[in-house]
């Protein structure tokens, strides 16, 4: 089986949006998924990107990909911030994940970066395991926290 990697290009969005329910289904959260599919293009692709990715293909069909952004630390500098990493179900275990990791690896050194950060389910055992492959350090001591783009317009009521 030959695997391609190579830039996700904005004709991808539709596939990589399929993948992103297909991850948000086995995180047992497809609920979570409000992005459209412009919105997504837009963020990528659009006047400002936001995000980048490297797709898996298997026979010219996107079968994995992983999307990245850069984010600030103010004690560690520029770092790689992995969003998805995903391989479709059907294609796991084949060594597809561990080639869009290592990609990822080598962009965050030509990029000259501090380091790579990402989060993962502590019931993803899987996960868990691959990344411990790498001897990445999971961190068990932050609290995730988030407002939502309802809760972001009800501030303004809060100011007035």
């Amino acid at each position: 089986m030959q695997v391609h990697l190579r830039l996700a290009k904005k004709e991808d969005c539709p596939r990589l949006l399929d993948l992103i329910h297909e991850l948000a289904l086995y995180e047992k959260a497809p609920q979570e998924v409000t992005v459209t599919l412009q919105e997504f293009e837009d963020a990528g692709f659009g006047h400002q990107p936001v995000w980048k990715a490297f797709v898996a293909e298997v026979d010219n069909f996107i079968v994995g990909f992983a999307l990245y952004y850069v984010r600030y630390s103010t004690w560690k500098g520029s770092r790689l911030y992995l969003e998805d990493l995903i391989v479709t179900e059907g294609m796991r275990g084949r060594g597809i994940g561990k080639q869009l990791f290592d990609r990822l690896i080598q962009e965050a050194q030509e990029m000259g970066f501090s380091g790579m950060v990402w989060q993962v389910l502590d019931w993803n055992q899987p996960a868990l395991n691959f990344y411990r492959k790498y001897n990445a350090l999971i961190d068990t001591g932050w609290l995730n926290a988030s407002l939502s783009k309802e809760q972001l317009l009800e501030h303004q009521s809060y100011e007035k």
